[in-house]
């Protein structure tokens, strides 16, 4: 198999989908006898094991968990076959050095649209817009420059030729789900321990981003005789928990949750609601469908093609909250039969599946 040197800004101790992605492909290629070295932004809260190098990192100022790691290239990782950057930043450049250093291939995976996060750095609606033109102008250099990207769903794909420009070579391939881990199991427990009631309940996972729009969330539940629960936390957590006051919600903010206990909680939820309409791909979706939870998600992002209608939940149109009341009742009413559903498309969206299609893409690219 090819040794490969991943570069990215975001890693362990922070729990997201890019270092859940990063972590689980990590170990299948480890499980099957090869070699991913791992480059991150050093956190003083995390231990790396061995083939992960921290590197001297800053906080980013504007969005908490995310540090900005120095563009260096460990002599440990000098050695490899191919080069993977999951950023088009700091350690991401260091990818792109080492790649054409050593005259190795460049795969790079776009995991999040730089201007979704432009909000955060003003709130002024043309310095946004700037800085998002600046952001798409940017990534486009960036991953040109690559020799293959790796795109997680065709609407990722879609973004990044019509909106970015990118002419490389482009490969849908999903990030895949660790279905050893999330399989249905029981949840009464989660429900005790956490004091939820036995009645309806659903929720959400992840982070309490602005751009998630989770307060959409939150309107619809006050018309619902359900519980909402909270997984994770950001900027947002405080306003939504207000929202949820001020209406009358009976909503839970549970924290972040050890990935130990999400199985659990996608198991005890009786709907899994994600009204973000910025996911290159969604996999608390796709998590939340190999517990057998159905989804009930915007129709817009990743989330068009993530949840069938149907057969793993529904759609809504984003700000149509009666739109997401009706899905979330008729997902309640129907949940036994889309849970049989969810699960029988589990193989569909492992994660070793992925990693089958990246070892080949991989070889080729090692071999031109």
């Amino acid at each position: 198999m090819q040794s490969v040197a991943a570069f990215t800004d975001t890693y362990l101790p922070t729990v997201n989908g890019v270092t859940y992605t990063i972590q689980t492909w990590r170990e299948r290629w480890h499980r099957r006898g090869g070699r991913m070295d791992v480059v991150f932004p050093a956190d003083d809260d995390y231990d790396p094991e061995p083939g992960e190098y921290g590197v001297r990192s800053l906080p980013f100022p504007f969005y908490e968990g995310i540090r900005i790691g120095a563009p260096r290239i460990p002599g440990a990782v000098d050695d490899v076959d191919v080069v993977h950057a999951h950023t088009p930043f700091g350690l991401g450049l260091a990818g792109l050095r080492l790649a054409r250093r050593r005259d190795l291939p460049l795969v790079a995976t776009y995991h999040t649209p730089t201007g979704e996060y432009a909000e955060y750095l003003s709130s002024v609606g043309a310095i946004e817009r700037g800085v998002e033109r600046t952001a798409e102008r940017y990534e486009r250099w960036f991953f040109d420059r690559a020799d293959a990207v790796i795109v997680p769903s065709e609407d990722a794909e879609r973004r990044l030729v019509d909106e970015v420009g990118v002419e490389a070579e482009i490969v849908v391939l999903s990030n895949g789900i660790d279905v050893e881990r999330f399989e249905p199991v029981e949840g009464d427990d989660f429900r005790r321990r956490y004091d939820l009631g036995d009645g309806p309940l659903i929720g959400y996972t992840g982070r309490h981003g602005y751009e998630k729009r989770l307060d959409e969330l939150v309107r619809a539940a006050a018309d619902l005789d359900a519980t909402l629960v909270f997984g994770g936390d950001g900027p947002a957590r405080d306003e939504l928990s207000a929202l949820a006051d001020d209406l009358g919600v009976d909503a839970h903010f549970l924290g972040f949750l050890d990935r130990e206990e999400l199985p659990a909680f996608y198991s005890a939820l009786d709907v899994f609601c994600f009204p973000s309409p910025v996911e290159t791909q969604g996999l608390v979706a796709l998590e939340a469908n190999a517990c057998g939870t159905p989804v009930v998600g915007v129709n817009e992002g990743a989330l068009e093609n993530t949840v069938l209608d149907g057969v793993t939940g529904y759609h809504y149109e984003s700000g149509d909250l009666d739109g997401f009341r009706r899905g979330i009742r008729r997902a309640l009413a129907e949940r036994e039969e889309l849970s049989a559903r969810c699960l029988d498309r589990r193989d569909e969206v492992s994660v070793d599946r992925s990693v089958d299609r990246l070892a080949a893409l991989y070889d080729r690219l090692a071999s031109e």
